[in-house]
């Protein structure tokens, strides 16, 4: 699909104004009545020579004293560091400190993801062309049911609310937790 110099200079104008190709998807079919695939917006504005901006800077990750220190997340057990364990009463005096047993991988699964996002996989998949399938529950507590079709490819069926749509954030949270769910399970 080509497009008029002015619908051109109209994808340019939006670009340099900061806008994603998400938004710029959506103002060329209110603008223009124009649909194009994410993909194929992506390639028009590579055509374009027209460089995104990006709305959240880059963090040098060559210097990690910049990085803010990372906290434990809600719920996780804080390890104890062997100095306070030597200094329990009755582990003085050279005796080894007492190693504190670390959780296994299966006890986080049943713990919430991040994000507010929780996936779950069916143990038998009765859907003809499925590889895998589960429900999601969003972090607005939308649900829906999921499927992986031969392709690897996600998608989203019976969700509870007509026409449903998650954030993005929701769906960067889904995807990385159905990859984590998947890839614990062998797929």
């Amino acid at each position: 699909m080509s497009l008029t110099p002015e619908q051109k200079q109209a994808v340019a104008g939006w670009v340099a104004a900061g806008d994603n190709l998400s938004v710029v998807q959506k103002k060329l079919i209110e603008h223009f009545k124009l649909a194009m695939t994410y993909r194929d917006v992506r390639f028009l504005v590579d055509d374009l020579n027209l460089e995104l901006k990006d709305p959240a800077p880059k963090v040098d990750a060559s210097d990690v004293s910049k990085a803010a220190p990372v906290k434990p997340a809600a719920g996780t057990p804080e390890k104890q560091s062997f100095d306070k364990a030597a200094q329990k009463p009755g582990l003085g005096g050279g005796e080894a400190p007492v190693e504190e047993e670390l959780p296994e991988e299966e006890d986080f699964a049943d713990l919430p993801a991040a994000g507010g996002v929780s996936v779950s996989v069916d143990k038998v998949n009765l859907i003809p062309g499925a590889l895998a399938s589960g429900g999601v529950t969003f972090s607005d507590g939308t649900t829906a049911k999921w499927i992986v079709d031969q392709q690897g490819r996600p998608g989203l069926t019976e969700a509870s609310k007509p026409n449903y749509r998650p954030t993005p954030a929701d769906a960067q949270a889904f995807m990385q937790e159905l990859s984590r769910q998947l890839q614990q399970r062998g797929y």
